[in-house]
């Protein structure tokens, strides 16, 4: 299929997934946590040039775009406050990327830069992964599920391939699947939790 056909669908995809994600933070239904999307912002941003660097070609636009509404959720996030249950381990993960960023400043090597970010990337979800566990239905499953099809649509957008160009959105789109699992398997145990309270009350009146 032609390369730049996939990119365009794989930019499509992504306003498809931000537009109802932010429109759901602006009216509450859900919580972002501004640490995971102030991380993802400045990594996404820095792989998209990296990425341009090393020739990924139609392929990296998806990843600029991204990178530009992520700044803009991470933003959202951090004005309204959505997520104040901040702990030590969150800041540990914005440390940690505050540390690997400048290594794209130190390093001639684009893929040591992008391997470096990837994983400030996959760290950035730990504060999510977190939340998600705690309250499943703070996040949209949606909104990771197109994440997961765009990242495998932007890889093979790619005009060149290689580690530099392809970790990245690879990598980001077996997490979004984990973390829909995850969040379903949660949703699913606070369903029956929440039926066996239902038949313990009912027990309960009609002893």
């Amino acid at each position: 299929m032609n390369k730049d056909l996939l990119a365009a669908t794989a930019i499509v995809l992504t306003f498809a997934m931000f537009v109802p994600y932010i429109r759901s933070i602006r009216n509450g239904r859900t919580r972002p946590h501004a640490i995971s999307w102030i991380i993802w912002t400045l990594g996404t941003f820095v792989v998209f040039v990296a990425q341009i660097a090393d020739g990924a070609g139609a392929g990296a636009w998806p990843v600029g775009v991204s990178g530009l509404l992520t700044a803009y959720v991470a933003v959202l996030a951090y004005s309204r406050r959505t997520d104040t249950s901040t702990t030590r381990t969150d800041w540990v993960f914005l440390a940690l990327a505050a540390i690997a960023l400048p290594a794209w400043l130190l390093t001639s090597s684009p893929l040591l830069a992008v391997a470096l970010l990837t994983g400030v990337e996959l760290a950035g979800f730990g504060p999510t992964f977190r939340f998600a566990f705690t309250h499943p239905y703070d996040e949209r499953v949606g909104f990771y599920s197109l994440g997961a099809v765009r990242n495998v649509l932007t890889v093979a957008a790619l005009e060149h391939y290689s580690l530099t160009t392809a970790l990245f959105p690879a990598a980001k789109g077996i997490v979004c699947v984990l973390l829909v699992a995850m969040i379903g398997y949660r949703r699913m145990c606070a369903r029956r939790a929440d039926a066996m309270r239902s038949s313990h009350s009912l027990a309960a009146r009609i002893e």
